[in-house]
């Protein structure tokens, strides 16, 4: 599977942008598919994911503004982010796994594929 993320920019804090990642190669729908990020001298950390399952599950500090959704016909996940807080500012990625255990999920070397990567900075 190849991933490829964008739809990251600058954004005032209280701003929302939508994150894609669309996906070739394979159907995601059979994939477990998540966002993780990365902010500057950080390590990678879960935001949310969909799991094969079909729940989804959030991190705490996103829960309530984040939105994960999936388009089949267009084989693409997005990432609605809503009430931008500077502290949200990171490198945002997707990634997609096979099976992938419900205690693994937040986990990012649980993920086979990667897409590059899209900057999102939020402005105070």
């Amino acid at each position: 599977v190849q991933l490829q993320a964008f739809g990251g920019g600058l954004v005032q804090a209280g701003g929302s942008l939508r994150l894609s990642c669309a996906a070739s190669g394979r159907t995601l729908s059979g994939y477990t598919t998540g966002w993780f990020r990365e902010a500057p001298g950080k390590d990678r950390e879960f935001v949310v994911v969909w799991w094969r399952s079909g729940s989804t599950y959030y991190a705490d500090y996103v829960k309530g503004r984040f939105t994960i959704s999936r388009d089949n016909a267009k084989n693409t996940v997005y990432l609605q982010m809503s009430t931008l807080k500077p502290a949200d500012t990171a490198v945002y990625y997707c990634a997609a796994g096979g099976r992938i255990i419900l205690s693994s999920l937040a986990r990012p070397n649980a993920y086979h594929y990667w897409g590059q990567g899209t900057q999102v900075t939020v402005s105070s």
